[in-house]
């Protein structure tokens, strides 16, 4: 198998992984049995597309050949239990021509929406709502979601676990939820749908033939927030937030696949038409005042994404609204990315101060060390900044990251002590945060 076969089959699967599992959970109403039916479909297009080629859906094979295959391990497991009329438990034979022009229908676009809605069920605590539906709709390993989390594996292994524990317990419905508990659950499918995106968003860097998927499954469910919540700013928000930060997509990466800084994109790479989208959505949404969480960091995006060049960036303005933001979410990584802001506005001295302060709740966050590494630099402390990037390089989740990391320490070492004519400027030494 070919490389090329193995990335393409690698997007494919990503990209339908959450409507296949959404439609096996609603046939079989247990989520192992849907994810171990997704999993085997998964090794099986591996073992037989290559070879035959793509079926013309792709989704609806999986779901099918899902669905087959979970039907064939409900056999075995209860031999002397009928299984439903017309599943014969084949799943290599083909598909139901019938069955595959109704699944070609609308028949499972929305599955994936119920099922966050679902996942997201009051009776879990918000923390294993929101772990639960990252795993089984995301498809997020749970490394991917302790990240997301700032907590361990381990942790992060038993949250998922008691999650999946107290649905089989509660015997919780799997049927869509009414008008009134979708509005109870908006705040908890709002943050999963936040968190995939930014799961694609900063994985993106090495693997951006893969992980782009998960930002447009994002986007896509954004989409529907909205136009199931016409009347609420914040989906709106949302979805102008992911938009305005997946505009910049092209730009991140140089030809050799180095991270390139806000300030040095190349702007003309920015999307305009997501840009025009998401600044209409944000205003809109703005026009409600009833300000939330999103709107403010899509505000910010936005202020970025008016700005002709990097030059322009009216830093007061991100200033002040990151704290609108700390006042109304207040969390380290928020204050994290006020402090970019604060360096532009007031000095690096004023934003290390800042900084200094989360250094225990983010001890094991990437951004945290580049940051401070960066404003080090500028301070001219260059001994206490190489440590800090040594930190920041032992935390980097990506090969982009981690060249990024050993070329400002390489600039270090050819600056000397940070103060001759070769130190880095500020847009070089820092670690770029995404706003």
């Amino acid at each position: 198998m070919t490389t090329t076969e193995l990335s393409w089959i690698a997007t494919t699967l990503t990209a339908a992984r959450p409507r296949a599992v959404a439609a096996l959970l609603r046939y079989f109403r247990d989520l192992d049995t849907a994810e171990e039916g997704f999993q085997e479909a998964s090794l099986r297009a591996l073992r037989h597309w290559p070879d035959q080629g793509p079926p013309d859906d792709p989704l609806a094979w999986l779901i099918l050949v899902g669905r087959n295959a979970a039907l064939d391990e409900l056999r075995r497991r209860h031999r002397h239990d009928p299984l439903p009329e017309g599943d014969d438990g084949d799943a290599d034979t083909g598909l139901d021509p019938d069955l595959a022009a109704q699944l070609d229908q609308s028949h499972y676009r929305d599955d994936v929406l119920r099922l966050l809605f679902v996942c997201c069920h009051p009776a879990l605590p918000l923390a294993q709502q929101i772990a639960l539906a990252l795993r089984i709709v995301s498809g997020l390993s749970v490394s991917e979601i302790a990240r997301a989390f700032l907590v361990g594996e381990r942790a992060m292994e038993q949250r998922i676990t008691r999650a999946k524990q107290r649905v089989a317990a509660a015997g919780l419905p799997f049927d869509a939820p009414g008008a009134r508990e979708r509005g109870e659950r908006l705040a908890a499918v709002g943050a999963v749908v936040y968190l995939l995106f930014n799961e694609g968003y900063a994985a993106s860097g090495g693997t951006a033939h893969v992980r782009a998927a998960l930002c447009e499954e994002a986007i896509r469910l954004a989409r529907l927030l909205c136009e199931l919540f016409p009347d609420e700013p914040e989906p709106a928000g949302l979805c102008a937030l992911l938009l305005l930060q997946h505009a910049r997509a092209d730009a991140r990466l140089d030809a050799d696949g180095m991270v390139v800084l806000l300030e040095d994109q190349d702007r003309t790479r920015w999307h305009c038409a997501a840009i025009d989208e998401g600044l209409a959505l944000l205003d809109a949404a703005l026009r409600q005042r009833r300000i939330g969480p999103y709107q403010l960091q899509a505000a910010i995006a936005a202020t970025h994404a008016r700005a002709p060049c990097a030059a322009d960036t009216d830093w007061a303005e991100i200033d002040r609204l990151y704290a609108g933001l700390e006042r109304l979410q207040p969390s380290p990584v928020v204050t994290l990315n006020r402090a970019v802001a604060v360096a532009k506005v007031r000095g690096p001295e004023a934003a290390l101060a800042m900084v200094e302060t989360l250094a225990q709740p983010l001890s094991a966050y990437f951004h945290f060390h580049g940051l401070r590494g960066g404003l080090l630099t500028q301070l001219g402390r260059a001994e206490d900044a190489r440590r800090a990037f040594a930190d920041a390089l032992a935390l980097a989740r990506t090969a982009a990251e981690a060249a990024h990391i050993r070329l400002l320490i390489d600039r270090l070492d050819t600056g000397g002590d940070g103060t001759s004519s070769n130190t880095p400027h500020a847009k070089d030494a820092r670690c770029s945060i995404p706003s």
